[in-house]
């Protein structure tokens, strides 16, 4: 049974009346999570809506708490000025903190809306875990010697996404999951190539050493902000592999129906026009941030209802 339920919350000193349909069987503490983590799913920038039209009702605050603990870990991982044991000694208590929460000891509201749509919608757990151990290889790790030592990070911190939001429409099987990996895939990588610079200030390189050797790219390259010839290369070769990564996985769409259907193909058109971007920009990843408007948004999302 679902029944709506009206809550007052302490948010900076001020009060406020939220509502939020929830089942019988959820407590308080369920509640204001998954409202915290709407706020937060909303207040973010990614390169497609985390919480969109296309995703029922019903189901979105259970998209959205997953973007909470993806979201978090992440920050753990990246924000700030923390020393690399600081971060992995977090990011551990994070881990130890989910796996409490899976025997019912919950430490925050968070957790606890967490464990709830895990059990709610039978989420394997593993993805959870996976997303954590890429987290923390974040933290040590800053080469890739070549693309599948990049793909076995990318199996670690985006496909287990993908299949998340497949579990939650119910949606599962070999081919689904084959698919749904070779999208996520793409978007990782999309997202490397955009936040290029970004990485370069952290001290990370998402680019394979091999290929950069291929190409007579060298470290300092980046470091410089040569968009050389040689660059330009190396990119265009990584935004090609990406192009074919996304029109293989489009195939999933075909084992989609309604609005997880059109939120794949939103999602995959977002991607698809950050690459398009960096095209245009003649590969120079370093110089200007490729990013989506708001009237990028509609235009996508327009596209995506009337498929054109």
């Amino acid at each position: 049974m679902i029944i709506e339920k009206e809550y007052l919350l302490a948010e900076n000193k001020n009060w406020r009346f939220l509502r939020l349909s929830i089942s019988t069987e959820s407590h308080l503490d369920s509640a204001i999570g998954y409202i915290k983590a709407l706020d937060l799913a909303k207040s973010h920038y990614e390169n497609f809506p985390i919480v969109s039209f296309f995703v029922p009702k019903r189901l979105r605050k259970h998209v959205a708490i997953i973007y909470w603990f993806a979201r978090s870990a992440d920050d753990i991982a990246d924000e700030g000025n923390e020393k690399p044991e600081s971060r992995l000694f977090k990011l551990n208590e994070f881990e130890l903190n989910f796996n409490k929460a899976l025997i019912g000891k919950h430490d925050s509201a968070f957790f606890s809306a967490l464990c709830e749509t895990i059990s709610v919608l039978n989420l394997a757990p593993n993805h959870f875990s996976d997303l954590l151990y890429a987290f923390k290889q974040d933290v040590v790790k800053t080469r890739y010697g070549n693309f599948e030592e990049l793909l076995n990070y990318c199996n670690h911190s985006a496909n287990p996404v993908g299949r998340l939001i497949l579990e939650i429409f119910n949606v599962r099987g070999k081919n689904a999951y084959n698919y749904s990996d070779k999208i996520c895939t793409a978007l990782q990588l999309t997202n490397f190539f955009q936040d290029t610079k970004l990485d370069i200030n952290r001290g990370r390189i998402y680019y394979p050493q091999d290929e950069m050797e291929k190409y007579k790219v060298t470290e300092k390259m980046f470091e410089l902000n040569e968009n050389n010839l040689n660059l330009q290369k190396l990119v265009r070769f990584n935004v090609d592999r990406a192009r074919l990564l996304f029109n293989d996985g489009k195939k999933l769409l075909k084992l989609l129906k309604g609005g997880l259907k059109l939120e794949v193909n939103w999602t995959v058109r977002g991607g698809e026009a950050i690459l398009d971007r960096i095209t245009k920009s003649n590969f120079d990843v370093l110089n200007k941030r490729p990013v989506l408007r708001k009237t990028d948004f509609v235009k996508l999302f327009f596209a995506t209802i009337f498929n054109v």
